[in-house]
């Protein structure tokens, strides 16, 4: 007797395919099932210039592809798992709903479809997948097993997601410096130490911790993995006054941390997370602001964001592409007026004196950034496929600065698993050439430090 499991059939709600096109080929050798309603609202977001409408017509492709290869449709389509792909046809299945539930809402026609697979088919799983949260509750109420689409996460567990820095206890330390060799260096102190066979071993740019009353970091400068050898340095402290940067100094250790980062002309890709009011815009234009008027290391500096509304939005915004952004770049402009001081009287003119650019995701693509400090804010609204976009628009000396906040995604059917944020923070962990920080500390103001701990 065979213990082979049946396939089983997968139900698809139309955020799946709008948010993932390549979705049909993640389901493995189950099966899938579109209702015809999908097809319909598809249709309705097909004409556009947006992620939304292009993905659409990707997996409208896909599906043409597909049905063109099939010779009978009511036979299902393969997929390329070994499944295979039907079209649901059936419009008497909304009979099977409860008279609380209007036949004529695409959600509740999508549930029915669901409804309706699993009556056919008692001995297989059926599974509605949809990234509409209500939508998974109506159908869980309904009796039906739902989930949520995973197949898009960057990471399925945050907790493995790089801080960027590792932390020593006193015992650990004492180990280590048992083993310590000191060697010569031009930038300061430069020591080699046995790591811990119970410890990963850190990424090449990340920060260790000592242990101590006082605070004292160092930065991985190479790993060597076979003999488990990491060589640390001294940072350079920018919390003293003669090391602040366009006037600004480290106000905590991760903030230091963050500056040793983006000063470090060799890093091509700087990324910081953190909370509200840690300082990540500041630093990042105080950096970009020294090296690029004062040492000549870029030519400008360049502002991008997602223009995704925390509320309300209030609608299309008259003039210029320039005059557009504004009120989407306040987070710029009032740390602007901070670095310049008097000279921040009008934003439209200090923007060209002092080479500073903001532009939107739009008309990024075909675009080349050379010479270029690209700031990158509010990361945590990007999709991984806009993420993209940027990261392989940047050119010969330039640096990408990516800043964001995991706790306040706006970007609807987007988590922190699955944002363009994480994507980058992850898939350049390990790379040399790029650094990485969480901050956790709100320097903005002992209120805000308090709203973040309180609400």
């Amino acid at each position: 007797m065979s213990n082979e499991q049946p396939r089983k059939i997968y139900i698809l709600d139309t955020n799946v395919i709008i948010h993932d096109p390549n979705a049909l080929q993640r389901f493995d050798e189950h099966d899938v099932v579109l209702p015809i309603v999908v097809l319909e609202e598809m249709d309705h977001v097909k004409k556009g210039v947006d992620e939304l409408a292009r993905n659409v017509r990707e997996a409208s492709r896909q599906l043409d592809e597909l049905s063109m290869e099939c010779g009978d449709l009511s036979k299902g389509c393969p997929l390329p798992g070994g499944g295979r792909l039907f079209f649901e046809l059936n419009h008497r299945s909304t009979e099977l709903l409860p008279d609380s539930l209007t036949k004529g809402s695409g959600d509740n026609r999508i549930i029915a479809v669901a409804m309706y697979a699993q009556q056919q088919n008692p001995d297989r799983h059926v599974i509605l997948v949809s990234k509409d949260i209500n939508l998974r509750i109506k159908a869980r109420a309904l009796g039906l097993k739902t989930e949520d689409y995973r197949s898009d996460r960057v990471v399925t567990d945050l907790s493995v997601l790089p801080s960027g820095k590792v932390r020593l206890d006193f015992d650990t330390w004492e180990t280590m410096a048992g083993s310590m060799a000191v060697l010569e260096h031009d930038h300061g102190n430069h020591f080699v130490v046995s790591w811990p066979k119970d410890m990963p071993l850190p990424f090449k740019n990340t920060f260790v911790i000592l242990p101590g009353d006082r605070e004292v970091a160092m930065r991985c400068t190479a790993i060597d993995s076979d003999e488990r050898r990491v060589h640390l340095l001294d940072i350079l402290s920018y919390r003293h006054e003669r090391h602040s940067v366009w006037g600004i100094q480290a106000r905590n250790l991760e903030q230091n941390m963050a500056m040793n980062l983006l000063m470090d002309a060799d890093l091509d890709l700087v990324a910081m997370m953190g909370l509200a009011g840690s300082g990540k815009t500041l630093l990042a234009l105080a950096a970009g602001l020294h090296q690029t008027l004062d040492m000549g290391l870029y030519e400008k500096i360049l502002v991008t964001r997602a223009t995704v509304p925390m509320g309300q939005d209030i609608g299309f915004l008259p003039g210029t592409e320039r005059e557009k952004l504004e009120p989407w770049m306040g987070a710029i402009t009032d740390n602007l007026s901070l670095l310049l001081g008097d000279e921040a009287q009008n934003i439209s003119d200090i923007l060209g004196q002092n080479r500073i650019e903001i532009a939107a995701l739009s008309y990024a693509r075909g675009r080349t950034f050379t010479k270029t400090w690209l700031i990158v804010d509010e990361a945590q609204n990007l999709t991984p496929h806009q993420m993209k976009t940027i990261v392989t628009r940047v050119g010969e000396d330039s640096k990408l600065i990516i800043l964001g906040n995991n706790a306040q995604i706006d970007t609807p059917y987007l988590t922190a698993h699955t944002n363009g944020l994480t994507l980058a923070v992850s898939a350049f962990a390990e790379w040399e050439h790029s650094g990485h920080i969480a901050l956790k500390a709100s320097e903005r103001s002992r209120l805000a430090a308090k709203a973040v701990e309180v609400l």
